[in-house]
Parts: C-alpha cells; sequence; structure tokens
C-alpha cells in the first residue's frame, strides 16, 4: 500500500472517530443543509463570519467516514479564511477529488487536504468527499440546501 493511501485510511479513521467542530452554532450567520441521497449523506454547515472571514465553522449530520472526515478536516481547514479563500480552498479541493488537478505537479493550498486525493480511485465515493464543501459553499452564497444526486 502506498504511504498517500495509508495516511488516507489512517486519517478518514481518525476524523471520522473524533470530528472535529462536530456541532451546531447557535448565532450562525449563515448555514446550509446538504443531502447525498445515493449514500445517505445528510449534513448541515453553520458558519459564523467575523466581517469577511470565516470566525467559526461547525457541521452537523450524518453519513460515511468519508462524509465525516471530509467536513471534519473542511471545517479546519477554512477557519479564519475570507470568504474568497475559502472558495479558492474549495475549488481546488473539487478539482482534486474528480481528477481536475495533478497534486504532485500543481502548486496548491490543500496541504493535509491532498489524503483526499485517494477518494479518485473510488468514483462512487467523490460525492462523500465534497458533500460537506458544496455544502459550505452554499452557506458562504446564502443558498440554504444542496443536493448532490
Amino acid at each position: 500500500m502506498s504511504e498517500l493511501n495509508e495516511l488516507y485510511q489512517e486519517t478518514i479513521l481518525e476524523h471520522n472517530k473524533n470530528p472535529r467542530n462536530f456541532r451546531e452554532i447557535d448565532d450562525a450567520d449563515k448555514k446550509a443543509f446538504g443531502n447525498n441521497p445515493l449514500c445517505g449523506d445528510a449534513l448541515q454547515v453553520f458558519v459564523k463570519m467575523d466581517g469577511d472571514t470565516v470566525g467559526d465553522v461547525a457541521f452537523k449530520g450524518s453519513g460515511c467516514a468519508i462524509s465525516k472526515a471530509s467536513a471534519s478536516m473542511m471545517t479546519q481547514a477554512v477557519k479564519g479564511k475570507t470568504r474568497d479563500e475559502a472558495d479558492e480552498l474549495f475549488d481546488e479541493f473539487h478539482k482534486m477529488v474528480t481528477g481536475e488537478i495533478d497534486i504532485e505537479s500543481d502548486d496548491t493550498q490543500l496541504g493535509k487536504l491532498r489524503v483526499f486525493a485517494g477518494v479518485l480511485e473510488f468514483p462512487a465515493r467523490v460525492k462523500c468527499a465534497s458533500l460537506s464543501w458544496h455544502t459550505l459553499n452554499a452557506a458562504l452564497h446564502e443558498k440554504e440546501e444542496i443536493s448532490t444526486e
């Protein structure tokens, strides 16, 4: 097993077992609901803005290990970022999991999120990994609900 695949599995298991920012934000400025009916993943993302910066972000819901781990790492990655920086991360993450960029040769800001490049080997799981990102994007752009059918 390659080192990246091993790290992918360890990261997924750790964040699924102990998800970061798994809670509601009572005074959230923005929130959105995301649903992946094919897998059964459903989550809500809460965002508290501080001006144009993501001051706090959290999620609640249920889903597979990949979905929960991706949401957990997403909240860590976007907290403290501007809306534009969060949009940029969303774009890079989406391109990575759909194979549009090569993380080995492209200069990205993905950092630890690169472990999700492994999801490309399992096409049915791309929507699991990207659901929380689409839901965050919907919240930041004031759409209340998305579905990844």
